[in-house]
């Protein structure tokens, strides 16, 4: 068998989790586990961070597998209805829904569910991606407290820079000229904002890539704020190729060697999630040792300097990702960020996924 394999610790997932609460003291929590939990597997992150408020996910079927499973929290669809035809399904198994423009709002209308639906306004504070406009919350707001198929509202926007110098000023002032006389709950806090700014936690809080142990800022260590790392991709050495000054290992010769070179050749590739554009300064954890990538990752295999690593063999053991080698320092070295990495492995459905207790 292939040695690459996933390792999942939800110890570590419900450590992230005790860090959002202490950050977060007088907020509920909606853990966003789309994109399959950010690639660490819907159902059984959703069973490890019990208890929580609310789950938020992307598609309806995320949501009704949580469902058939037994979940009974509130869960959120986050971009909302893409069809009138699953409106009725919603109202039916209890799941809420952003709306973020006239048209779901018109959906609603027209399916008449037969139980009210609690929905979440997006409002668009100034990201430009979804939302209904600021200047609008009056008339908006009104007519759907008198519409009898709507339930609970929640005014939600998202932050586009809370993790950047510009920060979220400008976001939050925009969302206070929204009309709330009623006390209606508010949703603003992204995994950056619940870190760094404690004025947006309201009533509810979106924690994201916090909950995976990594970090929501760039050329920042998620340690420093004593997230741990849930993911960990680990691998073994297959092959070792001993090679001159001179020569080169991979497509497109782009590691030459300036000295004899001794190369572990890793099972792992691009088709398994990790990053083709990678670095030769990505970080590599080889026998406990550090070392670097070499050369262009294949599709399936890849390169290491094992030079100064004297016990490494076939079979010697690689954390590309993990509990050593942190995911944001990859992908610095990939020219992305680690959401793309973490959600990558689900996508290739090519690594096999075990969850471990990092207590035992």
């Amino acid at each position: 068998m292939r040695p690459l394999s996933v390792s999942i610790d939800t110890q570590s997932l419900k450590n992230n989790l005790n860090i959002v609460k202490k950050l977060s003291p007088n907020s509920k929590i909606m853990a966003v586990l789309k994109a399959n939990a950010y690639g660490h597997g819907l159902i059984e992150c959703a069973r490890n961070l019990y208890p929580i408020d609310g789950i938020a996910v992307l598609n309806l079927s995320e949501a009704i597998d949580l469902r058939e499973h037994g979940f009974e929290h509130k869960i959120l669809l986050l971009e909302g209805f893409f069809d009138q035809s699953e409106i009725g399904i919603a109202s039916r198994m209890g799941i809420d829904s952003v709306a973020h423009c006239h048209e779901q709002i018109e959906m609603i209308n027209q399916a008449k569910p037969k139980k009210p639906l609690n929905l979440h306004l997006k409002f668009n504070t100034g990201m430009n991606r979804l939302g209904f406009p600021v200047h609008d919350s009056a008339n908006l707001i009104n007519s759907l407290i008198q519409n009898p198929l709507i339930n609970e509202i929640t005014l939600m926007t998202h932050f586009a820079n809370a993790d950047e110098a510009s920060g979220i000023s400008d976001q939050l002032n925009q969302f206070h000229h929204i009309q709330n006389e009623l006390n209606l709950e508010r949703s603003l806090a992204n995994s950056a904002a619940i870190i760094k700014y404690p004025e947006s936690h309201y009533d509810w809080v979106r924690p994201g890539i916090m909950l995976y142990g990594a970090s929501p800022f760039s050329g920042t260590n998620a340690s420093e704020f004593k997230l741990q790392p849930v993911m960990s991709l680990t691998s073994e050495i297959i092959a070792i190729q001993e090679i001159n000054a001179g020569e080169s290992v991979g497509y497109g010769s782009s590691f030459i060697a300036k000295k004899k070179t001794r190369v572990g050749v890793v099972a792992c590739g691009y088709a398994d999630g990790y990053p083709r554009q990678a670095n030769s300064k990505s970080p590599i954890l080889v026998n406990h040792k550090q070392t670097h990538l070499l050369g262009r990752v294949s599709m399936d295999m890849l390169y290491v300097d094992i030079t100064d690593i004297f016990d490494a063999k076939i079979g010697s053991s690689v954390e590309l990702w993990g509990k050593n080698i942190s995911v944001d320092e990859v992908a610095e070295c990939s020219g992305t960020v680690g959401y793309e990495l973490l959600c990558a492995i689900s996508a290739s459905k090519r690594v096999p996924m075990r969850y471990v207790d990092g207590k035992k």
